[in-house]
């Protein structure tokens, strides 16, 4: 229960913040946003503010920004329509009523012989009233209601299509930035409040269940050798550590000037990743605590973790890629299950992984991915014109198709590797 509690927080708040960046530079471009969701399938939370519906969906598998223009239009009003119209105090019309017009007696009813809800905003229709054809100018936030149920319309000005490509790609870009933004303020936030790791060889903390303070080693002994080979870092003692789970190993360590040599008998745990029990004693590396050491630490975890990640795309191109580089939900799951279980420090760590990680795989140039949508968008700049939104419609379907059955896979694989 409490991997699932993490899970749900963690990819609720990585999902959130990316998809804040899609709507927060959508709006900034003048784009009309619709809906700001959360998860997918059928709504169990919605609220509306400043034109967008926010949404919250049963399935936390991801989310989406709705914008104008990015598919057609639900409603369409044709000729020979009779709809009701209710007007502002500008007598411009607010509210196009399409059926249920008796639950609406302010409305002016009317036979629409023409109308223009994109540019000219402007709707010719008869009326009961003996004055042949008239014509109604309409707000730009005029909602068009079925079922009642108001939708706004969107001006050509403010639809998706009709934006600049720099102004696409930026409300476009902005998700997957906002994600490395996200880690870099985890990670200096951690920096700040539990100290900055130090790649020495000084030892921190202990744990709990501590095998180094079972063995008689103290905070602030700085090791010199694992049985005889010499250490320089942290990072090289921990390699040292991890090859003899279970085993006893000499420290020599430096304490007070003098040099000991404390024989410790390590403990062990599965490293999903290595696929292999791996060494450990129980200790944390020395933190220091400085603000500006915390930034440093932000921007270099973030650096670090996307060079591991584009590493293992790498071995794509070259061949030695292995469906057991990548994890689907449940591998997913594991892993956060192993990071709750390490203590709150590792499953920040963990979280701000993740989102370099959906950062990384999104800006990936493949259809369906905010990558894919930017290669698009780079064609239309260097054409001169948009692609058919049909075809780039049917693209993406394709491709996120493709996606979803890659997804299968590997979760399929996940759950033998989980079983095995």
């Amino acid at each position: 229960m409490d991997t699932l509690i993490a899970i749900i927080i963690i990819f609720g708040v990585l999902v959130a913040v990316h998809e804040w960046g899609h709507l927060y530079f959508a709006k900034k471009a003048g784009i009309l946003c619709r809906e700001f969701a959360i998860g997918f399938g059928p709504k169990i939370f919605s609220t509306k503010k400043n034109e967008t519906v926010y949404t919250v969906r049963l399935l936390p598998l991801g989310g989406f920004v709705r914008m104008a223009g990015e598919d057609p239009e639900a409603v369409q009003i044709k000729p020979g329509y009779e709809v009701g119209l209710v007007f502002n105090e500008a007598n411009k019309v607010r509210e196009i009523i399409v059926n249920n017009k008796s639950k609406h007696p302010e409305a002016k009813i009317v036979s629409v012989e023409r109308i223009d809800l994109e540019r000219k905003l402007q709707i010719e229709a008869y009326t009961d009233e003996e004055d042949g054809l008239k014509s109604f100018d309409v707000d730009e936030k005029c909602d068009v209601i079925v079922d009642e149920k108001p939708e706004q319309i969107a001006p050509i000005h403010r639809q998706y299509g009709y934006k600049k490509p720099w102004q696409k790609a930026m409300a476009i870009f902005a998700g997957p930035f906002m994600n490395f933004v996200l880690a870099f303020v985890i990670l200096v936030a951690f920096g700040l409040i539990n100290g900055v790791p130090q790649d020495d060889a000084a030892l921190g903390e202990f744990t709990e269940e501590s095998p180094a303070r079972d063995a008689g080693l103290e905070e602030g002994d700085r090791v010199v050798s694992i049985e005889g080979e010499e250490v320089d870092s942290w990072t090289e003692m921990t390699r040292a550590i991890q090859q003899h789970p279970n085993e006893e190993i000499a420290f020599q360590v430096e304490r007070n000037g003098e040099l000991l040599t404390v024989p410790v008998e390590t403990g062990s745990r599965y490293d999903e990743m290595a696929e292999e029990e791996i060494g450990i004693i129980g200790v944390t590396s020395v933190m220091a605590h400085s603000p500006l050491e915390a930034v440093q630490y932000g921007a270099s975890q973030v650096y670090q973790v996307s060079m591991l990640i584009f590493d293992v795309l790498g071995m794509i191109v070259t061949g030695d890629f292995s469906l057991d580089y990548l994890s689907g939900p449940v591998g997913i799951y594991n892993y956060t299950g192993e990071a709750a279980a390490l203590g709150i420090a590792v499953l920040i760590q963990w979280a701000a992984m993740l989102s370099v990680n959906l950062g990384i795989v999104n800006l990936l140039p493949l259809p369906a991915l905010d990558g894919g949508r930017l290669l698009f968008i780079f064609a239309e700049a260097i054409r001169g014109k948009p692609i058919d939104p049909q075809k780039e419609g049917m693209i993406h379907f394709i491709g996120f198709a493709l996606l979803f059955l890659l997804m299968l896979v590997v979760t399929w694989n996940d759950i033998n590797k989980f079983f095995m």
